[in-house]
């Protein structure tokens, strides 16, 4: 009997252990399954979005929000061509390998998009809003409302998108106070007069305050030119970001600084024909700061075309070094 009683009771006691050990092996996968099934809800340009687990394979439709997502660590698995390049900016491609290439901002390959099986698209509605309802039928799918000179607003959207605005404000801080350590050195400097120049295939423009160089040198503090103050009046089609101009403009251009650039994709004559044009116009070359070899030509692709973080921060190194010769 006691032989029996030791037997069944060593039967029992396996049959728990075992029981038990199943129980572990179920509860792992529920916790597991709690942690990729958290949500979020993201407001934007198009409403609201809920977007479950952190995104790993994103989409980006915007070449400043592809600037965005590099500054916080994240490569896309897919995003819009640059507007200069090959297809990236010199300044990002070594950060874009292998990622697919999914049009244009202007004509998004959304059957490329659903390829990559997307779990967050990103875009902007000035651009996309005709497809968002397709794109937002591939993955969860964000846009940003505007594409002017204050690329902070998006950026801080996308860090919100991502699940990553801790990451978010550090990259935010990190550009302030380069900001607020550039503007220190430069003292004095930033009461000088900046006039911004556009060239592009048969047409200039004067760029102004709400234009991606202008936010960042009306955060220096530097001044606008006082005699292009009269041409940016409301019933300006370009607002504050830029207005097209004629020759007879030229002497408006001046300035104690003056930064020029030129938009030629793939080496386009036209375009380059028309910085060649303007540049040796008697008018040009009688400017103050032509003369006093204060005159820069810089990177439309930094200084406007871009649009993002990366490009703001080289943005102030250049200036660094253009003003104070550093």
């Amino acid at each position: 009997m006691k032989k029996f009683s030791w037997g069944l009771l060593m039967l029992v006691l396996s049959v728990s252990l075992l029981l038990g050990a199943c129980g572990k092996q179920e509860e792992q996968p529920k916790e597991e399954a709690t942690k990729t099934t958290e949500t979020y809800t993201v407001e934007h340009a198009m409403g609201t979005t809920e977007i479950k687990g952190t995104p790993k394979r994103i989409v980006i439709l915007t070449n400043e929000g592809t600037e965005a997502l590099l500054a916080m660590g994240i490569k896309p698995v897919g995003a819009v061509q640059s507007w200069l390049g090959d297809p990236w900016y010199d300044h990002i491609k070594d950060k874009m390998k292998d990622v697919q290439v999914v049009g244009t901002e202007s004509e998004v390959n959304v059957e490329a998009i659903a390829a990559l099986k997307p779990d967050l698209i990103i875009g902007n509605k000035i651009r996309q809003e005709k497809i968002y309802d397709q794109l937002n039928a591939i993955a969860p799918t964000v846009f940003a409302e505007t594409l002017r000179g204050d690329w902070k607003e998006n950026f801080k959207l996308y860090a919100k998108a991502v699940n990553q605005e801790e990451k978010g404000n550090e990259v935010l801080k990190k550009y302030d106070d380069h900001v607020a350590a550039l503007k220190k050195k430069l003292g004095d400097k930033v009461n000088q007069e900046v006039s911004v120049v556009r060239f592009m295939a048969g047409k200039t423009r004067i760029y102004y305050t709400d234009s991606f160089s202008g936010v960042i040198l009306n955060e220096l503090g530097f001044k606008r030119a006082k005699q292009q103050e009269a041409l940016f009046t409301p019933d300006n089609k370009l607002g504050s970001l830029a207005i097209e101009v004629g020759k007879e403009a030229i002497p408006q251009m001046d300035g104690d600084l003056l930064f020029y650039f030129t938009y030629a994709p793939a080496g386009d004559q036209a375009a380059l024909d028309t910085e060649k044009d303007w540049t040796n116009d008697p008018l040009w070359k009688n400017l103050n700061a032509v003369k006093s070899g204060n005159a820069h030509q810089v990177d439309d692709a930094i200084w406007n075309t871009a649009g993002g973080v990366l490009a703001a921060e080289q943005v102030l190194d250049e200036i660094e070094k253009m003003v104070l010769g550093k």
